[in-house]
């Protein structure tokens, strides 16, 4: 046995997710994909398209500023929701993140501001 055998590769013990809004677009992506809405080449060329973009960062610490933008491209193009029902979203969620204690859970409901209770999300 080498003494490599078995070891982790270099930074694997290392956090797949640098933030967990990445996390929670990484499983959003699988969960709708699972779903049928789109295929694994849709998404790898929404993906690519975001990631070949001017202004990408070479160092790839933007990766998943792109993953989010390809994930609301295809919601866009295949009529689930588009730009700015996606920022009025974001937005609410923001204000009731704003709006709620320190300690509880952020809750859509919290959203005190003028779309409060219009915005559905299921």
């Amino acid at each position: 046995m080498n003494r490599h055998e078995g070891a982790l590769p270099v930074g694997f013990d290392e956090p797949v997710f640098a933030e967990p809004w990445q996390a929670e677009a990484f499983a959003m992506t699988v969960a709708l994909h699972d779903k049928g809405l789109f295929s694994w080449s849709e998404w790898a060329d929404a993906l690519s398209a975001e990631v070949k973009k001017p202004g990408a960062a070479s160092d790839g610490h933007d990766y998943y500023e792109h993953w989010l933008a390809a994930l609301e491209s295809l919601l866009s193009a295949k009529g689930v929701a588009g730009k700015s029902d996606v920022d009025a979203l974001a937005a609410a969620w923001e204000r009731a993140a704003h709006a709620t204690p320190h300690g509880k859970p952020i809750l859509l409901e919290n959203d005190p501001g003028p779309t409060a209770g219009r915005i559905r999300t299921a």
